[in-house]
């Protein structure tokens, strides 16, 4: 009988944890290295299902590896295993524990297998990453630099090495920014050229989705998509007494969330279809924001059907390309 094997990854090491049949679990821990790598192969056996979590970078080497062997391997959102594991109230949390209950969930959920991202759309997301790290440095220059300002006695020498820092950081942002759009200029111009045709959706948005969705191969259908986005609706019903207010769930990717967002402010007046849903929402006397919302899930999905098809937006025939 093939084993499920439960990794538990971290920076130094990853322990491991399997059963056959009904003999206790095993476990067993290895250095995050080719040695322990290499290692760790010995004890997999032919059809081995391996089941690990995304656990930032640290999980990547790994799963190339074993992919790279020809071995049987999922990777799951790590919120998977987190309610997975509260649904069954463990309270103990050790590596050796979280390895036991990724084992379990594969067993029991058998996620599907994992698929790497091409070479570019890797280099995308690394980017991506990279660029969102120093918007978060920049920011925070920002905020103290206007603190210092406001002090009586303001050091000179302090707000020079803020402002160089600051602009610094900004001209990488623009310099990374610009290999973001030579890579998809280069590798997906037909995808990013269809994407820029829908009304709202601009060239920072375009890259971002491709970078995301693996150039719109990552997900089989909108539905997934948009729960990975996090603007899937949230239902919070219970019998007949408790019916809870929907919202989105915001457990996805907040940056592309933001970006769609932003689009709808232009797309209610450009996009047709926007602009329908605006007034239709508006005299319902919807908030704003939950108008924008809407218009934002509108506007994934106008990307999932032309980025899939290929095609260019047509306010035609839009109605037949959402879905």
């Amino acid at each position: 009988m093939c084993k499920v094997i439960g990794i538990d990854i971290s920076k130094a090491s990853f322990d491991v944890a399997f059963q056959k049949k009904d003999e206790p679990f095993v476990y067993h821990k290895f250095p995050n290295n080719a040695k322990g790598f290499k290692t760790f192969l010995k004890v997999i056996d032919e059809g081995d299902h391996c089941v690990m979590e995304a656990t930032g970078p640290y999980y990547l080497c790994l799963a190339y590896y074993l992919f790279d062997n020809e071995i049987k391997l999922s990777v799951v959102n790590p919120l998977q295993i987190k309610h997975f594991v509260r649904m069954r109230m463990v309270k103990a949390k050790t590596d050796k524990k979280d390895a036991k209950m990724i084992s379990l969930y594969g067993l029991s959920e058998k996620p599907e297998l994992w698929q790497p991202n091409e070479k570019y759309i890797m280099q995308l997301q690394l980017i991506h990453t990279a660029t969102e790290g120093l918007n978060k440095q920049s920011t925070m220059l920002k905020n103290q630099l206007e603190a210092f300002r406001q002090l009586p006695d303001t050091d000179k020498e302090v707000i020079r090495t803020f402002k160089l820092l600051l602009k610094t950081i900004m001209s990488k942002i623009t310099q990374l920014e610009k290999r973001m759009l030579d890579i998809v200029e280069q590798h997906y111009s037909k995808t990013f050229n269809s994407l820029k045709t829908i009304p709202g959706i601009g060239t920072k948005t375009s890259i971002i989705l491709i970078a995301i969705t693996n150039d719109f191969r990552k997900f089989e259908d909108i539905k997934k998509l948009s729960a990975y986005v996090g603007l899937a609706p949230r239902i919070y019903e219970s019998g007949t007494s408790v019916k809870g207010k929907g919202h989105i769930t915001k457990m996805g990717n907040k940056y592309l969330r933001k970006l769609l967002y932003i689009c709808a402010w232009s797309a209610k007046r450009h996009n047709d279809q926007c602009k329908t849903l605006y007034e239709r929402l508006s005299a319902k006397g919807k908030p704003e924001r939950v108008i924008k919302i809407a218009i934002a899930n509108k506007l994934l999905r106008q990307a999932f059907a032309i980025g899939t098809n290929l095609s260019s937006y047509d306010k035609k025939h839009e109605e037949s390309l959402v879905y």
